[in-house]
């Protein structure tokens, strides 16, 4: 897919960036480098269907000017298309806290947003969060409502690094309440350190054509624990790491054992999902700058801007040899907060952009 950065954009920016207090200091900003300086990254959530199978959602990247990367608050769910279904599957979706009349949490959950932003501070120290509320949904049970399908919680998930020195970087996954539904249909609190539930009535989240399933015989065992290396992270390749990296997340690992009405095993299906993945990550001689008197790691005042975030997917193989695996690519969801970088948009003339 090619983008191109468009005159309208450029226009915006520089509407935005002649309004802006002390516009002269950051036009002088250095850049940090963009392949080994100081970076972060934050993702709301992806999946791993089976082998090769997988949906990367729009992931931020914190800018290479003090400034940060925040996700539209119009990512609700997931899959949200059917381009991302056809990778994920028609059966499971995953609702990230914002919902309508209808609720997917248990009662007292309320409606929100999610926050996930990945910043460059003043210091040019790199920090990221990732927090909100996750419910998994297996719509393959029917349910009238959809807090009926609801079969995971995860309430009040915060992920956040942050990579001070080679010497000091923190990283941290919280939950308030995890929600599993039981072997009685109820669903229940189940802690907040993690889960791990043998014979879950969830089904797979898609079926192949033909499959004859026994609802009632098929079942999942799911672990619910903590991200603490990254590659644990489901990421595009532009998702770098550094000589020091800090990570966070939820990742919810699922094995499904998929049988027909009579009990007879017919295939078992592997998904795992990240939930909030963060990371931060520095060189080995990275020294931070001065707060600058607006207080540690405070941004400076910048206009924020449209920004296009790139996000993929590649289907996963069916049980049909023949089936082709394809790409997906998609563009979007972020808000790019950070004025150097739109004073080299007002400099340069448009250029395309591959992506993959």
């Amino acid at each position: 897919m090619t983008r191109f950065v468009t005159k309208l954009a450029a226009a915006t920016a520089a509407v935005a960036l002649a309004s802006v207090p002390g516009l002269a200091s950051a036009q002088t900003t250095q850049a940090v480098d963009e392949k080994t300086g100081p970076v972060s990254f934050a993702n709301v959530a992806s999946v791993r269907i089976g082998n090769p199978g997988s949906l990367i959602t729009e992931t931020q990247r914190s800018p290479l000017t003090p400034g940060l990367s925040k996700l539209s608050p119009d990512r609700t769910v997931v899959p949200r298309d059917k381009g991302e279904e056809n990778t994920f599957g028609d059966k499971w979706a995953v609702n990230l806290g914002r919902f309508g009349a209808q609720s997917p949490f248990p009662p007292g959950i309320a409606s929100r947003d999610h926050n996930v932003v990945a910043a460059l501070q003043q210091t040019t120290v790199p920090t990221a969060v990732a927090e909100g509320n996750f419910a998994l949904l297996d719509n393959g049970r029917g349910g009238a409502k959809p807090a009926d399908n609801t079969v995971l919680v995860l309430e009040g998930a915060k992920s956040a690094v942050d990579c001070s020195s080679p010497g000091k970087t923190t990283s941290s996954t919280s939950v308030g309440k995890i929600w599993v539904r039981d072997e009685t249909g109820a669903l229940k609190p189940s802690g907040a350190s993690g889960v791990d539930v043998k014979g879950l009535k969830l089904g797979p989240p898609s079926v192949i054509k033909n499959e004859n399933i026994g609802k009632d015989d098929t079942t999942s065992d799911l672990t619910v624990s903590r991200v603490t290396a990254f590659d644990q992270l489901i990421r595009q390749d532009g998702w770098r790491n550094g000589d020091v990296t800090a990570v966070a997340g939820w990742k919810v690992d699922i094995v499904t054992h998929v049988r027909d009405d009579a009990g007879k095993d017919l295939r078992e299906a592997r998904t795992t999902l990240v939930l909030g993945g963060v990371s931060c990550s520095i060189p080995k001689n990275f020294v931070a700058k001065p707060a600058g008197g607006t207080g540690p790691g405070a941004a400076p005042a910048q206009p924020a801007v449209p920004g296009t975030v790139p996000a993929g997917g590649i289907p996963p193989q069916a049980a049909d040899s023949t089936r082709t695996v394809v790409g997906l690519s998609l563009l979007g969801g972020g808000i790019v907060i950070g004025a150097a970088a739109m004073l080299l948009l007002r400099r340069r003339k448009p250029v395309p952009v591959r992506e993959k």
